[in-house]
């Protein structure tokens, strides 16, 4: 099937990725959205979505169950965001304000192309060899994923600009400027880690893929464990400016609906509206991913097991098809839990003021990405002089 696949004509394989990532994180972000809601309920004390069904699949029994899960909802607000009326205000840049929703989305669904999210083993020249599971291939995972989702906030840029009112400009103005404050953390987070993978004898790269591989020793060995537990700050570091790169309370400046009604997206409804949030969950997916990546080891199930040893023991390394499907529901899990996580910090803290976020970015979390580097940079040239 693989060598059938890789057979087809180049444009025809990028449409049924692109169709492939569109089917998977179009329905992951209306489940997150869904989450959302019933985490928030619940922790609130409250039964949350629980009444939406459609009539005529009322009377079939067991339906009522999944009504008080509220998983009708997620058809409901399908419709709802696609059908509804959707007018464009009469004092907008007609242009620019359609298109912002648009641009927001590519970022968000190019990103996932390079992330892996899985892997197996293979037989090559005899010898076996661990594939990750993932749509792009590069040595420069991490990098092609700060590139382009970076580019997402020229969306909230726009739109803000686009909507002619002075408070979806001052969310889109506020936008650009946390950006530029975490971004430099988040990217002096993960250096750490790339200096030791590119240590001499490393691997050379920044590929994602070598990142998991030198977390996946056999036996709590301090230099084959998650990265969590030998670098914590850098992992620290990168789970704050994630936050802020997302927009999630407690960083939600550019929609802070207490002094901004709604922030960038004021004027915008229906299926416009539903474009700038699917993107926000999705790069909420992705960052869990690379999360995941970066410090908890990836698709290994545990610090110390790795996936090639489970799978050994399961007696599936021959079997790359259910090594493979093993992989992605760690993987998965993994980025399950962590999707919880952003939902119960937003749930529980209360928003930063905007001085507040710009000073945290600025005179505390820069600082500590700075003298964790430093440190680490030292760390490792010592070790690499020991050795």
């Amino acid at each position: 099937m693989a060598d059938f696949y890789f057979h087809l004509p180049a444009l025809l394989r990028f449409v049924l990725q692109g169709t492939a990532v569109i089917l998977v994180l179009f329905p992951l972000a209306a489940a997150c959205s869904m989450a959302e809601r019933k985490i928030s309920a619940w922790m609130q004390n409250r039964p949350g979505p629980n009444r939406t069904i459609a009539p005529f699949l009322a009377w079939i029994p067991g339906m009522g169950v999944l009504k008080r899960l509220g998983l009708f909802q997620l058809a409901a607000d399908g419709g709802k965001f696609t059908f509804k009326e959707d007018p464009v205000p009469g004092h907008v840049n007609k242009f620019y304000f359609i298109l912002a929703p648009i641009i927001s989305m590519i970022p968000a669904l190019t990103t996932v192309a390079v992330v892996p999210f899985g892997a197996y083993v293979t037989v090559i020249e005899g010898q076996q060899v661990l594939m990750p599971i993932m749509l792009a291939q590069v040595d420069v995972g991490l990098l092609a994923v700060f590139a382009v989702s970076s580019l997402g906030v020229y969306s909230i840029i726009l739109a803000g600009w686009a909507s002619n009112s002075k408070y979806p400009f001052l969310g889109s103005v506020r936008a650009s400027a946390q950006l530029i404050s975490y971004e430099l953390s988040m990217t002096l987070s993960v250096l750490p880690v790339f200096l030791w993978i590119n240590a001499p004898g490393g691997a050379g790269t920044l590929s994602l893929l070598e990142v998991v591989q030198m977390q996946s020793g056999v036996g709590l060995q301090w230099d084959s464990v998650w990265f969590v537990f030998t670098m914590p700050v850098s992992a620290f570091v990168f789970l704050v400016a994630l936050f802020a790169e997302t927009n999630r309370q407690p960083f939600d400046m550019p929609e802070s609906e207490a002094d901004l009604v709604g922030g960038f997206h004021t004027e915008y409804g229906a299926f416009k509206w539903s474009l700038f949030f699917v993107a926000e969950y999705c790069h909420m997916i992705v960052g869990s991913g690379v999360f995941v990546l970066l410090f908890l080891g990836g698709w290994n199930p545990l610090p110390g097991l790795p996936l090639h040893l489970l799978a050994d023991w399961m007696h599936i390394m021959d079997k790359p098809l259910l090594m493979g499907l093993l992989g992605i529901g760690i993987f998965l899990g993994k980025v399950a839990a962590f999707i919880f996580f952003f939902m119960w910090v937003r749930w529980t803290l209360p928003r930063f003021r905007y001085d507040q976020v710009m000073a945290i970015g600025w005179k505390k979390l820069l600082p500590l990405a700075i003298a964790n580097l430093i440190f680490y940079a030292l760390a490792i040239a010592w070790i690499e002089t020991k050795a």
